[in-house]
Order: C-alpha cells, then structure tokens, then sequence
C-alpha cells in the first residue's frame, strides 16, 4: 500500500478511502508480473497459475493494509481514519441463516469474497505411479503414514522411536494447532516399510525411545526435516511429469 501510495503521489498517512478502494480494486483487475494463462502451464496435481491476483491474495492484501493502519491508528503515527474499514454500519447480520453459525468477524469494506476450494486429491492411479517411483524403504514409510493417517507432515516428523507401536498399529504425534498428543491408527502396510527402513538403518541411527524415527539417508545422518522430504517429493513429481504436494496425501482418505 505505501508502494501504491507512491505511485500516484500521495503520502501513506493521508491516505483516503477512495485510495484503498481504488487500490483493491486495481489488484482484481491488474495482471500479476510474469502471469500466464492457466491453459499454458497445466501440471496434474498443481493449481493453473493465471494472469491476475487470485481473489485470496487480494483479500490477504486487504487485511494486512488494515492491520497496518490500524495499528498506527493507535499509535497516533497515521490518519485518524482507517482508510480500510470493515463491512457498512448497519444491522447486525440482517441477512444470517439462523441455521449457520455467526461470524467471528465483520469483514473488511474492499474486501473480495473467496471462494471455498475443493481438496486437491490424488487420483488412485497417479498415487500408485508416484509410489512406484519412491526410491527407499523410508519414504514408502513416510507416504504410507501420510496417506492412512491422515496426519500433517510436519506432525510425523516429529514422532520419537517409542511413538510408533506396531502391535497396536498406532503411532502417537504431537498436533501442530492444540500440541496435544494423539496416538493415531496407521494402515498395516506403512508398519511393514518403516520395520524394513529400520533394519536397514539399524546400528547407523541412534535408537533410543527417545530419538527421532525418521533420518536422513545419507551421512552424516540428521533428523529428517520437512524441506527434505518435500525435495524427495518433488523429485518423484518431476519423474512422473505431476505436481502433487505433500499436503495432498491427507485429502486421499476422503477420496
């Protein structure tokens, strides 16, 4: 917003309504830098990059110009109006099913409304070419747990030896939101690559109940972390011409 406010020589603190108006409505209307047609970059598994903002970004936008003023509002440093108020006074929820829950929030004046996406899910027979091409006993493991437990990736990696118990075919992580411990129920098939992952790391990899269950493949062996994984992921994408994330194997179960 500064930037903008630059552009068409006006200072950030005398900034209108009319300007944050003006300037959400360019971001809907102007093309992005470098943007494409999505027809020129169709990649399975990857969302079509377009020529102008998606309506989640312009409304991102909106909300940190509305924090940023807010905030020198009251640290008496900008106007002492929000050039970005929230939504027109008036009744409250004068259009709210009573079936729905109410808001927790108004919403912003210039704000675009978003659309709710569908989860991106992975076709059965584009995961079974990507599991094919997994190259290790630790990574079918990895996916395998991703797929039948529906957990993040990033709440795996954090799981200890004594987290995974295959007699009862759980394995405990720690929620990323609440923090909370939660053993959850794992297919057969990811407790069959993780006992084969280990054998081969066995006597390489500390083992005690505390350590960490994943590690890297090559030495000096390190925890296993999320941008690893990802570049693995990534990798078995590019071999198969696909675009997949690791955030897509929890959208499977619902398949």
């Amino acid at each position: 917003m500064v930037a903008s406010t630059w552009a068409v020589d006006v200072p950030w603190d005398q900034a209108t309504r009319g300007d944050a108006r003006d300037f959400c409505r360019y971001l809907q209307l102007a093309g992005k830098p470098g943007g494409q047609p999505a027809a020129a970059n169709m990649v399975p598994g990857k969302r079509p990059s377009s020529a102008g903002f998606a309506p989640s970004t312009v409304a991102h936008c909106e909300t940190v110009c509305r924090g940023f003023y807010a905030y020198h509002l009251v640290a008496g440093t900008g106007p002492i109006v929000n050039p970005f108020p929230l939504a027109r006074p008036g009744r409250a929820h004068a259009h709210h099913n009573p079936m729905e829950a109410f808001p927790k929030q108004k919403a912003g004046l210039f704000r675009p409304k978003v659309p709710l996406r569908v989860p991106r899910q992975i076709p059965d027979a584009a995961f079974n070419e990507l599991f094919a091409r997994l190259g290790s006993n630790r990574d079918r493991a990895l996916v395998a747990f991703w797929v039948s437990t529906g957990a993040r990736a990033s709440e795996l990696f954090g799981v200890t030896r004594s987290g995974a118990d295959p007699g009862q075919q759980l394995i405990t992580v720690i929620r990323k939101g609440s923090r909370a411990i939660q053993a959850l129920p794992a297919s057969p098939d990811a407790f069959v690559w993780l006992r084969l992952y280990q054998q081969e790391v066995h006597g390489l990899v500390p083992a005690r109940a505390d350590d960490p269950l994943w590690w890297t493949l090559r030495r000096p062996f390190r925890p296993l972390s999320y941008h690893a994984a990802q570049v693995m992921f990534d990798r078995v994408n590019a071999a198969v011409g696909t675009g997949w994330t690791l955030h897509s194997l929890r959208h499977i179960l619902s398949a």
